[in-house]
């Protein structure tokens, strides 16, 4: 059995992407250590998930700040799935988070891209089948 645990993203600075996806999103900060004076082990997860998680990696050199909030190349990097498209929408929408469309219907489920406060793009959907 395989599966992916934790997915890098990496940030300008820990606690500015931890208020934004603690606060905008309503994600569960995981875990927070200290592992040197610049670096930390920070994992967040969406609610009610906590096997993948994001890893938040502040960047500490040039190539790694390039990145930031273009990890895909301007392509939608994480796909975002709930079991209440209305509801989350609407909190997200309610905390400033910008969608760079109106929801759409599609034959998978209902959909809107956002983005993160660095520009990194989500698909937020609902699957027709939710897991």
């Amino acid at each position: 059995m395989q599966k992916l645990a934790n997915v890098t993203l990496v940030v300008d600075n820990y606690d500015k992407a931890l208020k934004f996806y603690l606060e905008k999103l309503n994600f569960t900060l995981i875990e927070d250590t200290k592992l040197s004076e610049t670096k930390r082990w920070v994992l967040i997860s969406p609610p009610g998930e906590n096997n993948t998680c994001l890893l938040l990696a502040e960047a500490t050199n040039e190539e790694q700040k390039s990145r930031i909030g273009n990890q895909t190349g301007g392509r939608v990097f994480l796909f975002l799935h709930t079991n209440n498209f209305e509801r989350d929408y609407n909190f997200m929408i309610s905390n400033g988070v910008e969608f760079i469309e109106k929801p759409r219907y599609e034959e998978y489920g209902t959909v809107a891209v956002f983005s993160d406060l660095y520009g990194n793009l989500f698909d937020l959907i609902e699957p027709k089948k939710y897991d």
